[in-house]
């Protein structure tokens, strides 16, 4: 079998495998929807916080699988995620969702993260390709709406960061704890284009388009560097503020500039971005894979320190971005470092034990017990749409 068949027999598997644990270990049957928190290695926390991103993610994994399989087998998963959504997620009076809320469905943090936000346009899209649910298409749109109409910076460009429950400017706009305070970030614009991406396809007007094509000139003219990585942290007035970069979004902005540029339908842009991708796919290929072919985290390049921690999500990112190379080049040889990826993944990253995958392995290949298994950001959208990806 050559190397691409391989490659997707063994992701057909882990796509059932990643997908059953899902469907077997976090339903919540007490309080609704989904369990919030899973430390290894099945220890369930329910009364643990909900989060907005873990939530999207699992209705967008279980749209994405239904849409993939193209039959029902995961109906009853994708309408209790959405209406978990919208039951306790929503806010009903101030638009958009909130950041998290607690086991029983209150929220606790109501802050709008502009990422979160546009998480939520991709899941609700995503749904709506397999549900044709107006209600969530309608929802969908009228994020999009309030994201161009708030967040949307018309004198600068791009979009800020985040804002209170109420649309007002906040001090401490980060995403995490070990995220720079930055008014514009790489991640926020990434996940954007990826939601309206997606939007466009239910919803092809002309605002989308142009919001699109947007995204993809401020990829190009304000975030790639010079030396095929995207710059990650910003002022509000496009002033890089930070010196690391991240190799799991380098190679995962890679191949979804590629995506939006597809769905636009142009093929000057569609050129000018595949080139762009091989410049970012090739310096990824000469600085973030380790001596056991393993994806590290990041590099902060005024010092030249590296964090040779091996999380999971830049790995399924790998093998997406090295095919989506492949398949533009023909070159057989980013195939053949996908399918080593794919190995170190499965040898190291992936439990084999109690199912999914761990969250990082050390450079000796260890990984931590007290990395919980799900979570927050522990979900189960990277690793699915990288086979759904390659398979189809």
């Amino acid at each position: 079998m050559d190397i691409l068949g391989n490659l997707k027999k063994h992701l057909t598997t882990e796509l059932e495998s990643i997908l059953n644990y899902w469907k077997n270990n976090t339903i919540d049957n007490k309080y609704g929807g989904f369990i919030g928190h899973i430390d290894y290695p099945d220890i369930k926390k329910t009364k643990m916080n909900k989060g907005i991103i873990l939530n999207s993610r699992i209705l967008w994994t279980f749209s994405a699988a239904s849409n993939f399989y193209k039959d029902n087998r995961y109906a009853d998963l994708c309408e209790r995620s959405f209406s978990y959504l919208k039951d306790f997620f929503r806010d009903n009076e101030e638009g958009g969702v909130f950041w998290e809320v607690d086991y029983k469905g209150v929220p606790i943090n109501k802050r709008k993260q502009i990422y979160a936000q546009a998480f939520t346009i991709y899941a609700l899209s995503e749904y709506y390709l397999f549900s044709k649910n107006e209600e969530a298409k309608s929802w969908a749109i009228e994020i999009f709406e309030t994201i161009e109409n708030i967040a949307l910076d018309t004198k600068y460009g791009g979009y800020i960061e985040a804002f209170n429950q109420n649309w007002n400017t906040i001090e401490d706009m980060r995403l995490s704890k070990k995220d720079d305070n930055a008014a514009k970030t790489m991640n926020t614009h990434l996940h954007i284009l990826e939601a309206y991406t997606t939007l466009y396809k239910i919803y092809p007007i002309k605002k989308v388009q142009m919001a699109l094509q947007n995204l993809l000139q401020i990829f190009t003219d304000k975030l790639l560097s010079h030396d095929g990585h995207f710059n990650l942290f910003f002022d509000e007035h496009w002033n890089l503020k930070s010196s690391i970069y991240s190799y799991g979004h380098d190679i995962e902005t890679s191949w979804l500039l590629v995506e939006a540029a597809k769905t636009l339908n142009n093929e000057e842009l569609l050129e000018k971005i595949e080139n762009i991708a091989i410049l970012v796919v090739n310096t990824f290929v000469n600085e973030a894979i380790d001596d056991k072919d393993g994806v590290m985290n990041e590099i902060d390049i005024t010092t030249g320190n590296i964090d040779t921690d091996r999380h999971w999500w830049p790995q399924a990112e790998a093998i997406v971005g090295l095919y989506n190379a492949y398949r533009i080049t023909k070159k057989d040889k980013y195939l053949d470092i996908a399918f080593k990826i794919w190995k170190f993944t499965n040898t190291y990253i992936i439990d084999h034990k109690y199912g999914e995958w761990h969250w990082l392995v050390d450079k000796n290949g260890k990984y931590n017990p007290q990395h919980e298994k799900v979570g927050m950001w522990k979900c189960p959208y990277h690793n699915s749409r990288a086979c759904i990806q390659i398979i189809k």
